[in-house]
C-alpha cells in the first residue's frame, strides 16, 4: 500500500538529508475580509473566512491569503518577480549518490502500518479538523498528545506548539542534531469538508500525510536516531484557509535567520491508482526535487511527476520565504482523489 511506500520515502529522506550548508492590491471593504490570491500575476481579492472554503477550496481553486505577508521580497516571489525567484536565502549543494543505505534500511525495517491505520481513524473521526472551529482545536490538541506520545521514547526530542492568531496551533517535533542546520519534513492536519461547517474527515487530505511522518517519527524516536543535522516535524494548522499556519512558521524562521538545508513537504499520501509517489516541479527548488527523486529510485523505483499551480500546499510557504522545498504526493493531479474537500474524505478510500 501507499503508505507503506511513502513512509519509506520520508525516512530515508530523514536518514541521508546531508548537504553543504509587493504588488498593489485591491481596497478593503470591511475589517473582516481575508486578501488571497489565485495567481501569481493577479492582484488578489478581498474575501470572508467562508468564501475562501465554499468559493475556492471547495472548487479546488488554489490560493494563498497573503493578508498578514508584509514582507516584500516574500510578496514579490509570491507574484512571479523573477529577480526574487532567484534570490534564494540558503544555497544548498545536494549529494549526487545515495549513501547511509545500511542504515537507512536498518530504520525502515521497523516501520509498520498499525499505528498510522489507527491514528487515520481517529483524525478522521473528528467532525471536521476546520481551523477556526472547535473541533479544529480539539484535533490539535489529541495530535499534541499524540506526538509528545510518540517522542517520548528519545528525551532528546522537544514537542511544542506554534500560535497564531486563530484558535488551532500549528506543532513542532524536533530531534537535535550536531548541526544546528535543519532538515524539516511537514504536513498539514486540519481539513475541510467544503464549508466552514460541514463534516470534513480529511483522511486523505491530509490524515495520511501526517501518519507517515507519526510514524517516520516514531521510529526515529524508538531507535534514538542521532541525525548530523538536526530534523523538525512540522503539523501545519490553517493550510485549507490559504497556508496560513506554514506561512506563520516560516515567516518566523525567515527572520530569525534559521539555516534549513531542506524542507519536505507531504499532502496526501493515501490514494494512488498508479502505486508511484508522485514529485512535483513547481514552487519547489530544482535541486531537492532532483534530490528526492534520486530518494527515490534508490528505495522504491520510477516516480511520477506533475505541477499543480499557485498556491497548492505549504511548501509554497517555505519556497516564498527563500527556502529549499519540495513537495512529495500520492498522485499526479489528473488521477488524484476525487474525494478530498468533501463528507466521502474517509479512511477508507485511504488505508
Amino acid at each position: 500500500m501507499l503508505l507503506t511506500v511513502y513512509l519509506v520515502a520520508v525516512v530515508a529522506t530523514l536518514s541521508l538529508a546531508a548537504a553543504k550548508p509587493a504588488p498593489a492590491g485591491p481596497i478593503k471593504s470591511s475589517p473582516d475580509l481575508r486578501l488571497i490570491k489565485t495567481s501569481a500575476t493577479g492582484p488578489g481579492i478581498w474575501v470572508t473566512e467562508e468564501e475562501k472554503i465554499s468559493k475556492y477550496r471547495a472548487k479546488k481553486i488554489n490560493f494563498i491569503d497573503v493578508t498578514d505577508i508584509k514582507d516584500p521580497e516574500t510578496l514579490r516571489r509570491l507574484s512571479g518577480d523573477a529577480a526574487a525567484e532567484d534570490a534564494r536565502v540558503a544555497a544548498v549543494v545536494y549529494p549526487t549518490t545515495i549513501t547511509h543505505q545500511t542504515q537507512a534500511n536498518a530504520l525502515i525495517a521497523n516501520a509498520n502500518t498499525t499505528g498510522p491505520k489507527s491514528w487515520l481513524r481517529t483524525l478522521s473521526d473528528f467532525y471536521n479538523r476546520y481551523y477556526r472551529s472547535t473541533y479544529g482545536t480539539q484535533s490539535s490538541t489529541w495530535l499534541f498528545n499524540q506526538i509528545k506520545s510518540i517522542a517520548a521514547s528519545n528525551p532528546a526530542i522537544t514537542v511544542s506548539q506554534f500560535s497564531h492568531s486563530y484558535a488551532q496551533p500549528s506543532l513542532i517535533a524536533r530531534i537535535p542534531g550536531s548541526s544546528p542546520n535543519l532538515v524539516v519534513v511537514g504536513a498539514h492536519f486540519d481539513s475541510t469538508g467544503g464549508s466552514s461547517t460541514a463534516r470534513g474527515p480529511g483522511a486523505d487530505d491530509n490524515g495520511s500525510g501526517v501518519v507517515v511522518l507519526l510514524e517516520a517519527l516514531r521510529v526515529l524516536a524508538s531507535n534514538r536516531f542521532a541525525p548530523r543535522n538536526t530534523l523538525e516535524f512540522h503539523f501545519y494548522s490553517g493550510e485549507e484557509g490559504g497556508l496560513l499556519g506554514s506561512a506563520d512558521i516560516w515567516r518566523s524562521y525567515r527572520s530569525a535567520g534559521k539555516n534549513v538545508l531542506a524542507f519536505v513537504n507531504t499532502d496526501m499520501a493515501g490514494y494512488s491508482p498508479s502505486g508511484k509517489i508522485s514529485v512535483y516541479n513547481d514552487y519547489a527548488d530544482t535541486g531537492l526535487t532532483a534530490y528526492v527523486r534520486r530518494i527515490v529510485a534508490a528505495y522504491i523505483g520510477s516516480s511520477t511527476q506533475d505541477t499543480y499551480g499557485y498556491g497548492c500546499s505549504d511548501h509554497a510557504s517555505a519556497y516564498s520565504n527563500g527556502f529549499p522545498a519540495a513537495y512529495v504526493c500520492d498522485e499526479p493531479d489528473a488521477t488524484s482523489d476525487p474525494y478530498i474537500h468533501s463528507s466521502r474524505d474517509v479512511s477508507d478510500f485511504s488505508v
